[in-house]
């Protein structure tokens, strides 16, 4: 990917060598809900457990576009903590978070709405945010509670182990993530949630899926556009995203796992799936083409 020549992004606050843990007493505040991740629970999956937290995400219709609904708490940009110097993953993670805010504030200024740019938190080991408690194992997840996608850099070197190394791979998580972002941004997150509550595990599971496979096209989304913007994207790097995609669908890590594809369990979506929405996204640079609840009624 061509990035070096690309500003950083502000939003970064970086909490590495900071020891974070459970605190004693200490709830979920109100409104923080539940963090939802694109490579959230891989690790975990890969040692015998399952996905299975991420339940919170947006039922989208054809009528709730980019700016719809409620907006949430103001964010400013220019109030991150500076990333270490001469640190090349984080300068690049950095780097990509500034695509992000560039291409969907351009695609919401194109709604008549201003975007809302998250902060991405730089963590090790584990670290507290407004879902909790979250140990890397977990992976990279979304609090919609604080507005803030929370990264262990580490986790890249687990993709790496698993076969979907790559500097796209990596842009692919970050972008999943501001995916969950802009949905939380359309403020239908809590319609969503209130739903699956009243529903049978395999159902709100499937509402699940639904949620992940719509911020993988709006990864796709941001991808598009990013190349048309900067020529981002070098020959090999849709390869990679692909591959990313696939080893993260919820067949290939249950297989990985020693387990059976048990679709009833699954909550990010199969392989095939993950890398259709993805290309979706990528080929349409439309965010209406990501509508994947149009037939949920």
């Amino acid at each position: 990917m061509r990035w070096k020549n690309i500003r950083k992004s502000r939003n970064v606050e970086d909490r590495r060598g900071q020891r974070a843990g459970r605190r004693f007493g200490t709830g979920r505040p109100a409104g923080g809900g539940m963090k939802v991740g694109g490579g959230a629970g891989i690790i975990l999956l890969l040692i015998g457990l399952f996905f299975g937290k991420d339940l919170i995400g947006p039922l989208s219709s054809g009528g709730a576009g980019i700016g719809a609904g409620t907006q949430g708490p103001t964010l400013t940009q220019g109030t991150g903590t500076t990333v270490r110097s001469n640190d090349e993953a984080a300068d690049f993670i950095a780097s990509i978070l500034g695509t992000t805010e560039t291409v969907w504030g351009e695609l919401f200024a194109q709604a008549g709405q201003q975007y809302q740019p998250p902060k991405l938190v730089l963590f090790e080991d584990g670290v507290n945010s407004a879902c909790g408690f979250t140990s890397s194992a977990a992976g990279p997840f979304y609090c919609p509670g604080d507005y803030k996608v929370y990264i262990d850099l580490s986790f890249f070197r687990e993709l790496q182990k698993m076969g979907a190394g790559g500097d796209f791979a990596q842009a692919y998580v970050l972008a999943h993530e501001v995916g969950h972002h802009v949905q939380n941004l359309l403020g239908v997150s809590m319609a969503v949630q209130r739903r699956q509550r009243a529903l049978p595990k395999v159902q709100a599971n499937r509402l699940s899926v639904l949620t992940e496979l719509q911020a993988d096209c709006y990864a796709g989304v941001w991808a598009h556009h990013a190349h048309n913007r900067y020529q981002l994207l070098e020959p090999g790097d849709l390869e990679e995203g692909m591959n990313a995609a696939a080893k993260i669908g919820d067949d290939a890590l249950m297989r990985s796992a020693g387990r059976r594809a048990h679709p009833d369990a699954f909550t990010h979506g199969t392989s095939q799936q993950r890398q259709t929405w993805l290309y979706r996204g990528l080929e349409n640079g439309d965010h209406q083409v990501c509508d994947t609840f149009r037939d949920v009624s």
